[in-house]
Parts: structure tokens; sequence; C-alpha cells
């Protein structure tokens, strides 16, 4: 009897030590895992993401590059053509539109007819003319009559003084007459037309005139536009206006259409303000391909100052949270164990089957990544990449995320609302 009772004595004390020992590996596996998740929650600058979450919010890396970025101004301006290379078309005698030859848009050279006017009163000065020429024939005759007698001495020279002196007087009008028709572009001979041409080469803008108006100088038919000098204006602000000199290169879009890149150089600053604006007006010509570019349009330029090559990330690495810009490194890669759950079945104590549920399960590894915020000072942005100086420092060869850094930022943030609320 003593002998059985030493034995089940034995068997309890077993047990116990097993169940201690169970006990302990829990506490110390709990232990572990509350203390991964209070390094976590003690940490706000660390997010950590796992491998499946990485590949569908689509984070990328890359590494800080050593670029040269141009350090530039950002300003808005307007596309303009000067005063010299704009014309009204008008006609330089009153009539009533007959015929227009062009429209909105259309090319024209200096020289091309591009409306016709009528006007009655022409007829008026072109029979002046022909009067007077009729004049001038008869009064030629009488001069050479003047001449002979005077060489016979049968007339005196008073005489012959006459008739030159009408002939002189005679030929002065006709000379007006023809100058006065020609400078109105109408003809010599019988003609009621009126031809008005384009004064310079370019692109029609407006048709101001209709068929049947009535027309004078007062009153444009068209305007012309030669865009081949078209100038920039911007507008620099007063704390950027001392890094602005003629010389400078300005690289802009057009604001409503920023696809394409001009170029345009600085040829003069201005040195008064522009109105109540707090910025001083700033003159380029547009240099290069001008395809597309027309006066009136609105644009965005940068002024390139200077060069240099500084540590920088692409643009959209950093986000900016209450303030303050920010980068993310990677700080740590692991493997945690992920469980799955599995359908096993055993036996109660009955006798009666049931599925087993998430206490005995697979496991399976799984990869996850932890990120660190760093405070950086952004500086010159140029080509997609932007300066940046670490308020921290940095590991050599740190990976940094590229792409989609704002799902981390988000993580974050909500994780720090999370623990204001215990």
């Amino acid at each position: 009897m003593k002998k059985y009772i030493a034995v089940f004595f034995s068997l309890t004390l077993m047990l116990m030590g097993c169940n201690k020992e169970t006990e302990t590996e829990k506490t110390k596996t709990e232990a572990a895992e509350e203390g991964e998740h209070l390094d976590e929650h003690e940490n706000p600058n660390v997010a950590t993401f796992t491998d499946e979450q990485i590949k569908t919010i689509g984070i990328e890396y890359g590494s800080i590059e050593n670029k040269e970025l141009t350090n530039a101004v950002k300003v808005s301006g307007m596309l303009t053509v000067p005063n010299q290379n704009k014309a009204f078309v008008t006609p330089v005698y009153s009539g009533v539109v007959r015929s227009l030859n062009v429209q909105p848009g259309s090319y024209v050279t200096r020289g091309r007819v591009i409306a016709t006017i009528s006007n009655p009163d022409l007829m008026q000065m072109q029979q002046q003319l022909q009067q007077v020429s009729a004049q001038i024939k008869m009064a030629e005759l009488e001069v050479t009559r003047a001449q002979q007698l005077y060489k016979g001495n049968a007339a005196p020279l008073k005489k012959l003084q006459q008739a030159q002196t009408e002939l002189t007087i005679l030929r002065s009008q006709r000379s007006g007459l023809q100058k006065q028709l020609g400078s109105i572009g109408a003809s010599q001979s019988y003609n009621a037309a009126l031809s008005v041409r384009a004064p310079i080469s370019g692109t029609v803008s407006k048709v101001m005139a209709q068929i049947g108006s009535n027309v004078d100088m007062a009153s444009p038919i068209a305007e012309i536009v030669n865009n081949s000098s078209l100038h920039l204006d911007i507008y620099v602000y007063e704390k950027d206006l001392a890094k602005i000199q003629s010389g400078q290169t300005i690289h802009f879009t057009l604001t409503n259409s920023p696809g394409k890149e001009y170029d345009a150089r600085i040829t003069s600053v201005g040195t008064a303000f522009e109105g109540e604006s707090k910025t001083v007006p700033v003159h380029a010509e547009v240099t290069g391909d001008k395809t597309g570019l027309i006066d009136g349009m609105s644009v965005t330029a940068i002024i390139s100052l200077d060069s240099k090559t500084t540590p920088s990330v692409p643009t959209e690495a950093i986000v900016n949270d209450k303030g303050q810009d920010y980068i993310f490194i990677v700080s740590d890669e692991h493997t945690e164990t992920e469980h799955t759950a599995k359908n096993v079945t055993e036996k109660d104590e009955h006798g009666h089957e049931h599925a087993e549920d998430k206490k005995d399960q697979n496991k399976k590894a799984s990869k996850e990544v932890s990120f660190e915020r760093i405070p950086v000072a952004a500086g010159t942005t140029d080509l997609g990449y932007t300066q940046i100086t670490p308020l921290k420092p940095i590991p050599a060869n740190a990976k940094i995320v590229t792409k989609n850094a704002f799902f981390i930022l988000a993580k974050m943030n909500n994780k720090g609302e999370e623990g204001h609320g215990h």
C-alpha cells in the first residue's frame, strides 16, 4: 500500500512540474508579445506593415541620391505681343464695305487685300485728275507757242513766263491728285472701289466689320497680331526681386495646358510696383519654339537662379504632418509567425466529433516591415526631386519610401489616436 502511495505522489509532482513549466513558457510568450506591442505603441514614429499590405498599398523603395537641382523662383504671368507687332486694319478713306477676304485665324502677309470698300466721292478726285491732265496738255502747247513767239520777238518774255507758271501749277495739281489716290489705294481711272490692305504680316485675331457696314479711319475692319515676337510679362514679389536680373532663363508652361514647356529670356526688370499688388513686372522674350502660343495666354513660370548638387529624394517621398516635412525609412524587416485556421476534428468524452477552433492551427511565416518617420527640411524642387536636410541621423544606404508614403503616415496618426483613446 505504501508503495502505491509513493508512486502516486511522484506522478503528482511530475504533473505539477510540467504544468508550471507550461505556464512559465506561456507567460514568457505573452510577455514577449506584449513587449512587442508596447514598443510599437511607445514609439509614435514607427509603423509596421505586412508584406501583403505593402503590395496592396503599392509602397515602393528607393534611396537618397545626390542630384543637381536648380534653385528657382516660381511666378505667374501672361504672354503679350508688343504694340509694334499688332495692327488695326483701317481704311484711309470712308466708304461701304463691299467684300471681306479674311476671317479670324487667317494668316496674311503685308500688303494683302483684306477688304474692299466703295465710295462715289472717289470718282470726283479721279475726274479732277483727268481734267488736270487735259489742261496740262493744253498748257504744254501754250508754252511751246510762247517760246517760238519770244524767239521771233513777236511776244514779250512775260508771256512766256506766265505760260510756264501755269504749266507748273497744273503739273503740281496732277501730282497731288495722283498721290492722294495712290495713298488711299484708289485707281486713277474711274472706279469707286477702294482696296484695304494689311499693314503688317501676321494672324487675323478679330474681324470687326461686315459687308454693308459704313467704315472710316476711326472704324477698324480687322486686327492683325504677329506672334513671332511674343513677350512674357511676369510679376515678381518684393522678397524675390533681388534674385532677378536680365539674361536669366525662364521655363514656363501654359496654366490651362501644362503638358509642354517653353523658354524665355529676361530682357528688363521693372522699377515700380504694379498697382497695389506689391509685385514688380519683369519682361522676357520668348525663345525657341512658339507653336501654340498666342497673345493673352496665362502661364506658370520658373526663373532659374543657380544649380548645385545636393542630397535629394523624389518629391512624392516627402509627406507633411502639422507643418513638418517627413520621409520614411525602412528601420526593420523581420518574419512573424502567422496563424492559419485548420479544420481539425476530435472526439469529446461522449464520443462526438467537433471542429477545433483557432487554438490549434498551422503556422505560416509572414514578412513584416517597420518604417520610421524622419523629420527633414525640404529645399529646392526641380525635375521631380526635392533637396532635403535630415533633422536626425539616417543610417548609411538606408532604404526610403518613394511612393505612397502618405499611407504610412495615415496608419501612424491613426495608431496615435487609438493610443490616446485608451
